[in-house]
C-alpha cells in the first residue's frame, strides 16, 4: 500500500485527573495518534480503541487492510502508554480515565476533523469496554468488540494463567508500582509500562466477581443498557482472558442494542492458536479480517 498516506496526530485531553505537578508537565494532556489514509476518498472512518498496554502499532496490519477496503483508520495510543507515555509521568491516570477521557476525547477530535465521514469502531478489550460503556460511540454506525468481556479474575482459565495474573494483578503490580512510580507491563509480562493509578485499578476490579460492574462509582450497568449502536462481539475459543462465557455475560448488559456474537476457533483459521491478542495478527488476516471489516462496511450508510 504505498499510496496510504499515513499521518501523526496529537489529540488533546480535557478534564485530566492527575496531580497540579502532572498536568505542568508538557503533553500530559494529549494523545497521539496516527491516521491513515487510503489513495482514493474514504468511505467512512474505522477508529480502533486500543486493549490496555497494548501500542496503536500493534494494530498496524489490520489497519492496512482496512485502509484497502476504502476505510481511513485512526489508531492512537491512552495516555500514559506507549507514544503517548512516558507511564511515570501520567500515574494518576486509572483505567476508567482511559474509557471516559480519552475514547472520548478521540472521538471528539474525529467527528471535528472528519465531519462528514460516517464512523465506525473497534474496541480491542478495554477498547471495547470503553464503547460499550457507551463512550466515544454518540454518532457511531456500528462497533466491533474483539477480546472484550467481563474481565473478573475468577473466570480466567487454566488455573495456571489465573494464578499468574493474580499474582501480577493482586501483588506484584501494587506492590511495586507505588515504589517505582508506574507499572512495569513489560517486565511484568503484561504489554506496555502503565500508569500506577491503572494498575491499581485493574487490580481491584479482577477482585469483584463481577468486575466494574460491582463498582457503583461507575455506573456499568446502567450505561451498558443505554447503547443502541449495533455490535459485533467477537471472541476466540482458546482466549484465557475473555471466554466465549466471560462475553456473553458482558454483553448480557446491552440492552437496547443488536447485539451479534462471534466465536472464532484456530481449526478455522487454521492456527495453532489465537489467544486474546491473535484476532487482529497479520496470521489470521486470510480467515478473519474479511469477516470483521466486511461487517462494518455493511452498516455503513449508503449514498
Amino acid at each position: 500500500m504505498t499510496s496510504t498516506t499515513m499521518s501523526s496526530v496529537r489529540i488533546p485531553v480535557a478534564g485530566s485527573t492527575s496531580s497540579t505537578a502532572e498536568r505542568a508537565r508538557p503533553g500530559q494532556g494529549e494523545i497521539v495518534g496516527t491516521v491513515l489514509m487510503p489513495p482514493n476518498a474514504p468511505i467512512g472512518l474505522l477508529i480502533i480503541h486500543p486493549a490496555t498496554a497494548t501500542p496503536a502499532r500493534f494494530y498496524t496490519n489490520f489497519a492496512d487492510y482496512a485502509v484497502e477496503r476504502g476505510l481511513a483508520v485512526l489508531t492512537y495510543d491512552v495516555r500514559g502508554v506507549a507514544a503517548s507515555g512516558p507511564a511515570r509521568e501520567r500515574s494518576q491516570l486509572r483505567m476508567r480515565d482511559w474509557m471516559l477521557q480519552d475514547a472520548n476525547a478521540v472521538s471528539a477530535w474525529a467527528a471535528n476533523e472528519f465531519p462528514r465521514l460516517p464512523k465506525v469502531a473497534l474496541g480491542h478489550s478495554l477498547g471495547g469496554h470503553a464503547l460499550l460503556l457507551g463512550n466515544a460511540a454518540e454518532d457511531l454506525h456500528a462497533i466491533v468488540t474483539v477480546g472484550t468481556s467481563r474481565a473478573a479474575l475468577r473466570d480466567i482459565n487454566p488455573l495456571s494463567e489465573r494464578l499468574r495474573v493474580g499474582l501480577i494483578l493482586r501483588m506484584l503490580g501494587p506492590l511495586i508500582s507505588p515504589l517505582v512510580g508506574y507499572a512495569p507491563g513489560r517486565r511484568l509480562g503484561l504489554g506496555e509500562d502503565i500508569p500506577t493509578a491503572a494498575m491499581l485499578e485493574w487490580g481491584r476490579w479482577v477482585r469483584m466477581s463481577e468486575y466494574f460492574f460491582d463498582d457503583p462509582s461507575l455506573g456499568a450497568s446502567a450505561r451498558m443498557a443505554r447503547l443502541r449502536t449495533p455490535v459485533l462481539a467477537i471472541g476466540t475459543s482458546d482466549d484465557n482472558w475473555a471466554s466465549p462465557e466471560q462475553i456473553d455475560a458482558l454483553v448480557d448488559h446491552v440492552r437496547l442494542a443488536v447485539v451479534e456474537r462471534r466465536t472464532f476457533t484456530p481449526q478455522e483459521l487454521e492456527v495453532s492458536r489465537i489467544g486474546h491478542h491473535g484476532l487482529l495478527r497479520r496470521s489470521v488476516a486470510g480467515g478473519a479480517w474479511p469477516e470483521i471489516v466486511s461487517w462494518l462496511l455493511q452498516r455503513l450508510p449508503r449514498n
